[in-house]
């Protein structure tokens, strides 16, 4: 979750809605050595915690005890 009033990371990351002026919820998956991993453009409120889970696991990240 990225607070983001200014908008200096939604600009570069080309996630802000011109018109609207608001950021896409769109989540970003970055690996310690700051590259991309994965881009979810299709982010549902609902089961989000539960899918970044999922993503987490699929893309070999070990899950912390």
């Amino acid at each position: 979750m990225l607070g983001d009033p200014d908008k200096t990371a939604a600009g570069p990351y080309g996630v802000l809605m011109p018109v609207v002026g608001i950021a896409k919820r769109w989540t970003f998956y970055i690996g310690k050595d700051g590259k991309i991993l994965f881009i979810d453009k299709a982010v549902k409120v609902d089961s989000a915690g539960a899918d970044i889970a999922a993503r987490l696991a699929e893309l070999g990240i070990p899950r912390k005890k």
